[in-house]
């Protein structure tokens, strides 16, 4: 499973850290890192859950 970003939507709002902050990261500037793209079974819930809090659907996984 891998997830994707679209920059263009995140707004850095940091649910996904919250959420998942072993996959999420927010630097100093408000920008959004995945620290690992590409994801085993056993983060899959907290991931899949990110995804589905992502206010403005700027995560997606593949």
């Amino acid at each position: 499973m891998k997830i994707v970003l679209d920059t263009d939507q995140c707004e850095a709002n940091g649910i996904c850290v919250g959420v998942a902050p072993e996959v999420f990261d927010l630097d100093d500037d408000d920008v959004l890192h995945i620290r690992e793209a590409e994801v085993g079974a056993a983060d899959r819930a907290a991931i899949e859950e990110a995804v589905a809090q992502c206010p403005k659907a700027a995560l997606r996984l593949e």
